[in-house]
């Protein structure tokens, strides 16, 4: 078993590990010797990696998405983990077990997509129905639909990401359907196709990371030729719901200016829209808690995708003990420092020199002041 996890760093001690290269950078000092900065992973988070020295030992060694031993020392860096190599080399994949390194959902992936295939073989509409059994029927699209995450890095970033999210979708959509009097059926058409282009757009064998397809075209217009694909072969399929389908998967992301080349225009993609980005921040906010490395403080660090950092509820309603030191003065001369002539100004720059005339007429004051309070 895989020892230590990222979760498990503690500062100042000394590790021998393995992890996954998220990202490597070959950087220049001062000196104009280079260093390596590294991103390293495994499923419980990231880790910032620096190699100071003998890094032409290991220059050409390894790359991105590459699995690497390492041992070094865990050090404290602007109030989180940063590990500083001491030596590393590059581990073959035999020796590697892919499930420490690569995030998933909690739930088991089969049970999903048997909930999911349930909650379609539901669906009233036998239009709706049929084309959602084509697409989940094709065996590469199902393969693809149990293990792919909803995103590079914002939410549902893990393995299974996307069928959680879908299933998510789901039972909001049931409450808010019933709530605001929708077509259930169409909405639920929305929810499992909406994202389903992703299942193309992302890598996920090894490391998270856009395809071909994903760069050039995007899950929207990827999403859209899947459905004209599919309905090519339901020739009943109403040109009107056709269209209200499509609008759905092009509307979801809300804002032009998001990559929606059209705005909702009726309840059910509206409602889509809004469920879609509920869920989606939900889950990013819950990873960014539960993955954030700060180690002080009841705050994470900024996320940039949420536009804010997270309250630590935990950490806020418990906090650790106060730190309390005793005063350097008391603990070196065993007195406590006393007012006036003991007492430190202050900035030394800014106090006054004692044979400066400044000095002799605030003298003369302090005592005129203070006779005058004892009279």
């Amino acid at each position: 078993m895989k020892s230590p996890y990222v979760n498990e760093l503690e500062p100042n001690k000394v590790i021998t590990g393995c992890f996954l290269v998220h990202s490597k950078e070959i950087r220049q000092k001062r000196t104009g010797e280079l260093y390596l900065s590294l991103l390293l992973g495994d499923r419980t988070g990231e880790v910032d990696a620096k190699m100071w020295d003998n890094v032409a030992e290991v220059l050409e060694a390894f790359e991105r998405d590459d699995f690497v031993k390492v041992k070094g020392l865990v050090q404290v860096f602007h109030n989180r983990p940063q590990l500083t190599i001491h030596k590393m080399r590059r581990m073959d994949d035999s020796e590697v077990e892919f499930s420490d390194y690569f995030p998933s959902s909690k739930r088991d992936p089969q049970e999903m997509w048997r909930d999911l295939r349930a909650l379609v073989a539901g669906i009233g509409n036998g239009h709706l129905r049929a084309l959602l059994d084509a697409m989940l029927d094709d065996d590469d699209i199902a393969r693809r639909f149990r293990v792919a995450p909803a995103a590079k890095q914002i939410h549902h970033a893990f393995l299974s990401g996307l069928l959680e999210h879908v299933l998510s979708l789901c039972a909001l959509a049931r409450l808010a359907a019933a709530h605001y009097q929708v077509d259930l059926d169409l909405l639920l058409t929305g929810v499992v196709l909406h994202d389903i282009g992703k299942i193309y757009e992302l890598n996920y064998e090894r490391g998270f990371s856009y395809s071909p397809d994903g760069q050039l075209i995007g899950h929207i217009n990827i999403a859209m030729r899947m459905v004209a694909d599919k309905l090519r072969g339901l020739p009943d399929f109403p040109p009107a719901l056709r269209t209200l389908v499509e609008h759905m998967i092009l509307s979801h992301h809300g804002h032009l200016e998001f990559g929606s080349p059209k705005l909702p225009q009726f309840p059910e993609a509206l409602l889509l829209h809004y469920l879609d980005d509920m869920d989606s921040k939900m889950e990013a906010m819950r990873a960014l808690i539960e993955n954030d490395r700060q180690l002080e403080g009841c705050f994470t660090s900024f996320n940039a995708a949420l536009e804010r950092p997270a309250l630590k509820m935990d950490r806020f309603m418990n906090p650790p003990p106060a730190r309390t030191a005793a005063p350097p003065a008391a603990a070196e001369t065993g007195r406590q420092p006393q007012a006036g002539a003991d007492a430190a100004p202050a900035h030394r720059a800014l106090a006054p020199k004692s044979d400066s005339p400044f000095a002799g007429k605030l003298r003369e004051a302090l005592h005129s002041a203070a006779a005058d309070q004892e009279k």
